[in-house]
């Protein structure tokens, strides 16, 4: 039963964190739309869904804190506080604080910092300044949560029947009436033992127990039922107020349902109506027609999704990988024994481990949307530190990604949006000074293009400096001073270790550390940046990735001995050089592919294969970004789903290489870093051109 217990804390806190990011992005939404009912709602329910989760599980510091901040939320909710700057900054600092305390629940035996402490009561003081002045006529309640709740106090009774499945489902029902003490105080309690089975019928995992419970509360019928919100499949409960309790209300034991606040009635699906719920226990066949569609609607909404662990998921994408791997060799070895009826079957097992790789891999691909919306806060807090007006727009939030990048690429855009802000968007009076609008804008885009991911953050600022980033990169020795290097080598120069053009250090940015990190971490995710500013108007940083670190398609190329891996969305075409064609394309370094200039990369010498060429080699015409060359090769061997396997620290300076994969005969291949290989040959590409424009001169 531990087990199962921690097991659902574990759930509690995956679904807090969920829940409180739900209800930053509300409160956002909110700040910009003060009049958002569904805002405000989504906040509070968000609010005491943690609430009433960390009740049942005895964190008396998250629900106390959090009763606090629901009860602001609750005057929100009925108009007695208005919506203003104060507010939302205080709900906001609030949401973080509820964050602390759910991370001190993930560290187990962890406590609040002092700092924390401080802040704590700190926000308690702010919220009490929302919160409704206590009335001097009001009994105080045993509890000091229910002096917070609104109304006189009220005897109450409570019976509850837990069911048999309690255990198994991880509910503790000791929680459920420590949560209930919250609200009011525990009179009286008797805990039944009636339906206890014999001793050989016992069943150690099933729960037999009921109590009967009279409880002093300020609370509402309705607060005080949904507190059993978690176990209502699962138990018989009963709530009455015993100066309204009717002589019926021991003919048995029923669920009830939150009152409804609009009117006192409810509607059941005969369409019968019955009096109002909180003065008239319902019978057991009113229960089971309240209970029939609740039950349908909640299954249909659980079956929608099912919450797997990340490892798990991952372990699965492996052993694809290996049966990918395993599938290759067996298509191999059925080839070599020319049996048809093998082949036959090994190419249908094939095409199944395919479609399996290709549902695996969708598994693990989730919207980037989510990580673009967590830094509307990060844009609110920060322009409001700098003084600046400035507005996030998203687009392409739909893109999707795998899990494994979206994780690891929050950092290196957290980054370039806080560069953005610092140093690209100017103060208001200097855009009204240039001719623009006040308000600065941040766009986030996403979008694929050629099998890649492409985002792009977009500012409308003043843009790059380019005399003083190339001032300053002379200064450190980074251009020569007879080099005249284009506009993009200069742009792209700060992201070199420690660059920084940044007149004073400021809190965000200004000591040099930070660009550079930015693109190592892109480029272990396979990835690209670079980035183009206009003076005036704005810069763009693009990052290009890969949609899965796992597998890929590639395309099989031979050299010698040797087998090559390019990535197949990267190749556009296939060219075979005759002698004469080979000899001429070697001597100028370049080949006349229908009029336009493809430099040639020659694999066999970039990478040192000993012994002669064949006698007619072939070019495989790759592409990315914008850059485009031929990679002369000996062999064309066809596409290969490929299983990337990591190089390690040992070949991690070797260019040109982004890793590894086992073929089906058991080699070993390399597979190509097509990026690395074109942006080295884009450095050299203007003489290319140069040349053939000379020769097709002559």
């Amino acid at each position: 039963m531990s087990i199962n217990l921690d097991q659902a804390q574990q759930t509690f806190i995956v679904e807090a964190r969920e829940q409180l990011q739900a209800m930053e992005e509300s409160l956002l939404q909110l700040e910009t739309n003060p009049g958002d009912d569904d805002a405000i709602g989504a906040i509070f329910r968000a609010a005491h869904t943690i609430k009433g989760s960390a009740g049942l599980f005895g964190l008396e510091p998250i629900v106390s804190f959090t009763h606090i901040v629901e009860d602001v939320l609750d005057r929100l909710r009925n108009g007695s506080v208005e919506v203003d700057t104060g507010l939302i900054a205080v709900l906001l600092k609030s949401s973080d604080h509820m964050l602390e305390l759910i991370n001190v629940v993930a560290n187990q035996g962890g406590t609040l910092t002092p700092p924390a402490l401080k802040r704590e009561m700190e926000l308690c003081q702010v919220l009490q300044e929302y919160q409704a002045p206590p009335s001097t006529d009001t009994p105080t309640a045993a509890s000091s949560s229910a002096a917070h709740a609104p109304g006189e106090l009220r005897l109450w009774h409570i019976s509850l029947r837990f069911g048999q499945e309690v255990f198994r489902n991880g509910m503790d029902p000791l929680s459920f009436l420590r949560y209930l003490q919250t609200l009011g105080e525990v009179v009286d309690l008797s805990t039944l033992t009636d339906a206890l089975p014999a001793i050989e019928a016992w069943d150690a995992e099933s729960c037999y127990l009921g109590f009967d419970i009279e409880f002093s509360s300020a609370a509402s019928h309705q607060a005080i039922n949904e507190v059993f919100d978690f176990v209502r499949e699962d138990c018989v409960i009963e709530i009455i107020a015993l100066e309204d309790a009717a002589p019926a209300a021991n003919t048995g034991l029923v669920t009830t349902q939150p009152e409804q606040p609009e009117e006192n009635t409810a509607l059941v699906t005969t369409g019968e109506l019955l009096p109002d719920q909180r003065k008239t226990p319902r019978t057991a066949s009113r229960v089971a027609l309240d209970k029939q569609p609740t039950t349908t609607d909640n299954k249909a909404k659980d079956g929608a999704y099912v919450r797997v662990n990340a490892d798990k998921l991952d372990e699965l994408i492996n052993l694809v990988g290996e049966l990918v791997i395993a599938s290759a060799g067996a298509s191999l070895l059925a080839r070599t024994c020319h049996n048809a009826p093998l082949q036959e079957s090994t190419s249908s097992v094939s095409a199944l481990v395919e479609e399996i790789l290709d549902g695996a891999l969708r598994l693990r691909m989730i919207p980037i949307g989510e990580t673009f919306n967590r830094f509307r806060r990060v844009v609110r807090d920060v322009s409001q530190e700098l003084g600046k007006d400035i507005d996030l727009i998203i687009n392409g939030a739909e893109t999707e990604l795998d899990k494994t990048v979206v994780e690891k690429i929050g950092d290196p855009l957290m980054h370039l949006l806080r560069n953005a802000m610092d140093h690209g968007i100017e103060t208001a009076e200097a855009r009204l000074a240039a001719g623009k609008p006040a308000k600065g804008h941040l766009h986030l885009n996403a979008y694929h293009d050629s099998g890649n991911i492409v985002l792009e953050i977009a500012d409308d600022g003043a843009g790059l400096n380019r005399d003083r980033i190339l001032e300053k990169a002379q200064e450190r020795g980074l251009v020569s001073p007879g080099a005249n290097p284009t506009d993009q080598e200069i742009y792209n120069l700060i992201f070199e270790p420690g660059f920084s053009t940044a007149q004073a250090v400021t809190s965000l940015s200004g000591r040099g550390v930070g660009m550079d990190v930015v693109k190592r971490n892109i480029t272990l995710l396979r990835g690209t940046v670079d980035l183009d500013s206009q003076p005036g108007q704005g810069t763009v940083v693009r990052i290009r990735l890969p949609l899965t670190l796992a597998i890929i398609n590639g395309f099989l190329v031979g050299i010698d001995q040797s087998t090559y891996v390019i990535p197949l969305d990267m190749v556009q075409e296939c060219v075979e050089l005759s002698e004469d064609d080979g000899i001429a394309s070697r001597e100028q370094g370049y080949l006349d592919l229908r009029g336009e200039v493809l430099p040639l990369v020659y694999l066999r010498d970039h990478f040192n294969h000993e012994g002669p060429a064949s006698r007619r080699q072939n070019v495989v015409v790759v592409r990315y970004a914008e850059l485009k060359a031929g990679l002369v090769v000996d062999d064309l061997l066809g596409e290969f789903q490929t299983v990337i396997k990591p190089l390690g620290k040992l070949f991690g300076a070797l260019r040109g290489i982004s890793g590894s994969t086992i073929l089906g005969s058991g080699a070993v291949a390399l597979i190509l870093d097509i990026p690395a290989l074109l942006t080295q040959i884009a450095q050299i590409e203007n003489r290319y051109t140069t040349q053939f424009q000379q020769a097709t001169a002559r």
